[in-house]
């Protein structure tokens, strides 16, 4: 019996080979397609669908939310043991802190740099001059928070509950317990080493989960697309294709000039960073949600060479503090909007809009429709009218896109600038320790005989 089950396969596939492909070796291959091509098929099958039955379209909407929901399961539950693991195993509270500062500072010297060419980009070509804003209607808005309130955003972030926190999905408040939890098992040494091993084993298993879950992912493209089509149409998209199209164009200058030229000054590798993480850009790109790619970005990053303690604090907290892609799209926005309606946009003007987004997008973190409520926060404070930004609602799904996938590009490369800056401070002071050492060897030999040393200086 056991010589009769060994033998069929072979049978079976000789046969394969010589007449064709077996039905079941066809299924096979299709769904081992990669994972990039298939979420492809599921943009070109979902716009269909939402172009020609758009209530079937409206109704797929619910793939797309399950995709979410299931990746907002177990981002918490991945990304707190591996901060909590990366800070345990940094040399020092000092390094922590040095690795933070060093993050936040490159976040807000980015994100400026960012802004300054999206206002510069915008200002140059014009666009919202005669646009037709007349026509924003504000109930879209009626159910966002129109400001973004830095009191709350504070308490937010520090959780008086940290079980309500990891309920509520509160990303912010899980990095600040984390820290903290890991700075206290590195205080205590090895007597942390049964829960290390208990964290060990529980971001293993959901990096397992993710996997699942990632497998999901053209499902929940083909939600979001039927949906995206059937609900938003593209009727307002000629009347601001302009906006569109220098969104678009400042992205690409982000990505083929700001990033790269980043990458150069740090000697990372762009263009192969960029191939490790595309398959993920693409996801973010077309579910548009960088949640989505925030546990396996990680895993990626990993195999790219950056540290896993780097990778696992620096990543979820770019998430929350380095937007690239929304604070671009947010200058714009505001830029267009200024023209729209006849506002002032001399240098002071222009300047002091930027200033406001480096603020208020700082505040990003566990709000709703985060982009759009900041840029409704930045245009009251600057004297440009809701109905305007109502307006640009209609088509936000189409740039919001594109800004969340720079997002995900953004956050990858602080994550191996931060690392690579770690990494030169390591050989630096390994160089210097080694420079002590033979110092102090000096020393140590400095008794000898002279004929002993002038022996040695001649070999050496």
């Amino acid at each position: 019996m056991q010589k009769g089950h060994s033998t069929a396969p072979s049978t079976v596939c000789s046969e394969s080979d010589a007449g064709g492909k077996a039905p079941a070796a066809r299924a096979k291959r299709w769904w081992r397609l990669p994972l990039g091509v298939q979420s492809a098929l599921a943009v070109g099958l979902g716009a269909l669908i939402g172009t020609f039955a758009p209530s079937v379209g409206e109704q797929l909407k619910l793939l797309g939310d399950i995709f979410l929901n299931l990746v907002q399961m177990v981002v918490l539950p991945l990304v707190f043991p591996l901060i909590v693991l990366g800070i345990a195993r940094m040399e020092s509270v000092k390094k922590v802190g040095r690795v933070a500062g060093k993050a936040v500072l490159y976040f807000e010297v980015v994100t400026t740099v960012i802004l300054l060419i999206s206002v510069a980009l915008a200002e140059l070509t014009g666009i919202g001059k005669g646009a037709p804003v007349a026509g924003g209607d504000t109930k879209s808005l009626e159910s966002m928070d129109q400001g973004v309130d830095f009191h709350e955003l504070i308490l937010h972030s520090v959780p008086k509950n940290v079980f309500a926190a990891f309920t509520e999905g509160n990303l912010l408040a899980a990095i600040v317990f984390a820290l903290f939890l890991g700075v206290g098992m590195a205080a205590i040494g090895e007597k942390s080493a049964p829960f290390s091993s208990v964290l060990e084993s529980v971001s293993a298993a959901m990096f397992k989960v993710v996997g699942y879950v990632i497998r999901l992912a053209p499902l929940g493209v083909l939600g979001f697309i039927s949906y995206d089509v059937a609900h938003y149409g593209f009727g307002n998209l000629k009347s601001l294709l302009g906006f569109i199209a220098v969104v678009y164009a400042g992205l690409a200058i982000v990505l083929g000039v700001v990033f790269p030229a980043i990458a150069l000054i740090y000697r990372i590798r762009y263009v192969d960073l960029l191939k490790q993480i595309g398959g993920l850009v693409g996801l973010a790109f077309v579910t548009r949600s960088s949640e989505a790619v925030l546990a396996p970005l990680m895993g990626k990053l990993e195999a790219f060479g950056v540290s896993r303690s780097t990778s696992s604090f620096v990543v979820p907290l770019g998430y929350s503090f380095n937007s690239d892609g929304s604070v671009l799209y947010q200058a714009t926005a505001l830029v267009y909007l200024a023209h729209a309606y006849g506002a002032d946009t001399s240098i002071p003007s222009l300047l002091l809009m930027v200033g406001v987004l480096v603020v208020l997008s700082k505040g990003m973190a566990g709000v709703t429709s985060a982009s759009i409520v900041v840029l409704l926060a930045a245009g009251k404070s600057v004297g440009l009218p809701a109905e305007g930004v109502a307006l640009l609602v209609g088509v936000d799904f189409i740039v919001d896109m594109a800004r969340t996938a720079v997002n995900v590009v953004g956050n990858a490369l602080a994550a191996a600038v931060v690392d690579r800056s770690e990494k030169k401070r390591d050989v630096h002071q390994d160089g210097q320790d080694t420079r002590e050492v033979a110092a102090a060897d000096d020393e140590a030999t400095a008794p000898a005989a002279p004929a002993e040393v002038g022996a040695s200086k001649g070999s050496s």
